[in-house]
């Protein structure tokens, strides 16, 4: 772990140790369905995709279904890289996952038309290299999507009390929208937005871990709750998003 990183590389080999269902995400769970849900905004036919911090590789799989091209993924756990591998593979979806640093990444600049990563450049002291990574991959007329959990408001008072040393592991100050478009270095050909998404999600706060089985059964309780809210409530939307476009170039936009 370098001082800009807030984990370390164990933490990831421990979390992807156990190897998930080899099953497309359903979205029973709400935190899931809100990140389709986003994607879905932006995931079409053909397009050319690539996931930072793909691991386990649930989302990558969907996106391959929906996509019907190979995708890509970059992940820096060896064990996350793999477990994304063995679930693609099972699923038959066709994958080109690379175990890198992503702002050393082997994939070539300009090659996709979305890059995309959730829950990741929070665990940076100062993620603007990290999100650098992520715009240049962008190719002209691409968009990168870069979501955060929402630690603000009655999320971060929850898991405050529930489990604060997850909350350590986290930067809390690019948890909202300003703080999180600030951080963005774009290139002048890019256009740089951020907004709060998601319906309310119990999984933000570690609930099982302070209450144990209640704490479980509460979460599930207010799981299916959020799948009955009408819309989208901004203060209570679970992700922050810094969504990035890179404009077409002169020959592109000319030939269309």
């Amino acid at each position: 772990m370098n001082g800009n990183e807030k984990t370390e590389l164990d933490h990831w080999e421990s979390a992807w140790a156990a190897r998930p269902r080899r099953t497309f995400p359903t979205g029973l769970d709400i935190g899931t369905m809100n990140v389709l849900r986003l994607l879905k905004r932006y995931v079409r036919p053909g397009i050319r995709y690539v996931e930072v911090g793909c691991a386990p590789g649930k989302i990558l799989a969907w996106v391959g279904r929906e996509t019907g091209v190979p995708v890509c993924g970059i992940d820096y756990s060896p064990t996350g890289a793999e477990t994304a591998r063995w679930l693609c593979g099972g699923l038959g979806v066709e994958a080109d996952i690379r175990c890198e640093d992503a702002t050393q990444s082997t994939f070539a600049a300009g090659s996709f038309d979305l890059v995309f990563s959730c829950g990741l450049i929070e665990h940076f002291e100062d993620p603007a290299d990290m999100i650098d990574a992520h715009l240049r991959l962008v190719a002209p007329g691409g968009t990168a999507v870069i979501a955060i959990p929402n630690y603000s408001g009655i999320y971060v008072a929850l898991q405050r009390w529930c489990d604060p040393a997850n909350l350590a592991i986290h930067n809390l100050r690019i948890m909202n929208e300003a703080a999180l478009a600030a951080v963005a270095r774009p290139r002048p050909d890019m256009t740089v937005r951020s907004f709060r998404s998601g319906r309310f999600s119990p999984w933000l706060v570690s609930l099982p871990q302070k209450l144990g089985k209640p704490g479980l059964l509460l979460s599930w309780g207010l799981n299916f709750a959020a799948h009955l809210q009408p819309v989208e409530c901004p203060k209570l939307g679970p992700l922050v998003v810094l969504e990035v476009r890179r404009r077409e170039s002169a020959d592109a936009a000319k030939a269309r």
